[in-house]
């Protein structure tokens, strides 16, 4: 990732709405969340959440999809990749203890449970 679109991300990440917006749709998952639902759930009129939609889409942290009459709109995960290792390209140094928290921190907690053989 460039700098300048790792400022684009972080300038649409830094207001509280959109924030919530964008965490709401990576929990939300690969379905995304219908326009709607996202204005339910953070209480935002029409148009201040067409305004924040479209401010995450250009930054290219989100997309939107039509389906039918509702528009979906899905977190871009490998964007959100590409800013994390933005950050953290030479973060140890070769000291990988530095880095070890952070790596911890982003250890998903939805991977799948090893099995058990038996």
């Amino acid at each position: 990732m460039q700098e300048e679109r790792a400022l684009a991300a972080f300038a649409a990440l830094s207001q509280d709405t959109r924030l919530r917006i964008v965490r709401m749709l990576i929990e939300a998952g690969p379905e995304g969340m219908a326009a709607g639902a996202i204005g339910e759930a953070i209480g935002a009129t029409t148009s201040r959440l067409s305004f924040h939609l479209t401010h995450l889409e250009h930054a290219g942290l989100i997309r939107s999809r039509r389906e039918g009459r509702f528009i979906i709109y899905t977190a871009l995960y490998p964007a959100f990749a590409d800013l994390i290792g933005f950050l953290m390209r030479d973060c140890c140094q070769g000291h990988p203890e530095i880095c070890a928290p952070a790596v911890a921190a982003m250890a998903c907690a939805c991977a799948p449970a090893a099995t058990e053989k038996a």
